[in-house]
């Protein structure tokens, strides 16, 4: 069964201390501009409205005998060898996708591209803390579906990631409707808005919750990687 969700930004945990290290202030106090900036951001993600995700969860799971591509009812995914380890004793997959709009995301751009970069990088910043939130909360909702069950869960993993072909999501969408929580994917498997999230939660006795092990993987252009290092 597909689930879909829907969140205002109050049900969600942004960190501003996440914000301030995501700015390269980790330990310091915001200068101006970025104070009042982040004031004004935090006021206008107040309104936003169309925090949403989605998630299904499929039992008719199996890894191929090279143990780096995960079948899902079928359809294969070469996740490849970090991530298989990860899901490897799942019992269940979840697939998973969430977003934080498309009013932020278009704010952050056309700031960006405008008059205002400073501030719409800032709010580029609080888009992307913001879908990870609404990410996180899913796997909350995920964590306690399996705890029903005397199951635990493993972290989340994207395409794009740990050497996982972002080309990919097309597949992992294929099990959603269209436009389902208003996300839309280019033909390169980007999506729409900008600020959202999709990947896989591994379900089981057997598995582990770990934090991400940035030093497995030769991504360096990472959110996690890059939050971590600040911190």
């Amino acid at each position: 069964m597909i689930k879909e969700i829907t969140y205002s930004f109050n049900e969600i945990d942004v960190n501003p201390r996440d914000i301030n290290v995501l700015l390269g202030y980790a330990d310091a106090v915001l200068p101006e501009p970025f104070s009042e900036y982040l004031k004004e951001t935090m006021k206008k993600a107040e309104t936003l409205s169309d925090l949403r995700g989605v998630f299904y969860r499929s039992t008719d799971i199996r890894f191929s005998e090279n143990k780096d591509t995960l079948i899902i009812e079928g359809v294969e995914f070469a996740v490849g060898r970090i991530v298989a380890k990860e899901l490897r004793n799942s019992e269940s997959v979840v697939l998973f996708a969430c977003t934080a709009g498309k009013e932020i995301s278009e704010l952050a751009q056309n700031l960006l591209l405008g008059d205002d970069p400073v501030l719409g990088y800032v709010y580029n910043v609080l888009g992307s803390l913001t879908v990870e939130a609404v990410a996180d909360k899913i796997h909350q909702e995920v964590r306690e579906m399996a705890a029903m069950f005397g199951e635990v869960i493993t972290n989340r993993y994207s395409p794009g990631y740990c050497q996982w072909n972002v080309g990919e999501q097309h597949k992992l969408f294929s099990f959603f409707p269209d436009q389902c929580c208003g996300i839309s994917l280019t033909d390169s498997a980007l999506m729409q808005p900008i600020k959202s999230v999709s990947g896989f939660i591994g379900i089981g006795k057997g598995v582990k919750f770990r934090k991400y092990t940035c030093d497995l993987c030769s991504q360096t252009e990472c959110f996690y990687r890059n939050r971590q290092k600040e911190r």
